[in-house]
């Protein structure tokens, strides 16, 4: 072989390796990333607590509410009950 012929082989193989480099860069950056998208999936969402927070301080607003309904319920049959029983005073006189 010519020195002219070796050389744009020599090129390529150059060309080749450095592209072969430049891959083998991307796939570790590559990897990389996947491991840190990993991580990061598998860690509690920040917005968690605060959720959590409003979720615990609405079930105590539908506690509270529950409670004041029932002692509203309780009035008003306390309530009928004295009506109911103020008509049928009224009724015997």
């Amino acid at each position: 072989m010519s020195s002219e012929q070796k050389k744009p082989a020599e090129s390529l193989v150059q060309e080749l390796l450095a592209e072969r480099r430049e891959l083998k860069v991307l796939l570790e950056r590559a990897r990389m990333e996947l491991a840190e998208a990993r991580e990061g999936a598998a860690g509690p969402d920040p917005r968690m607590k605060g959720l959590e927070a409003e979720v615990e301080r609405l079930r105590h607003q539908v506690a509270t509410a529950r409670a004041e309904a029932n002692l509203l319920r309780d009035e008003r049959d306390e309530l009928r009950a004295g009506i109911e029983k103020a008509l049928e005073l009224y009724r015997q006189e």
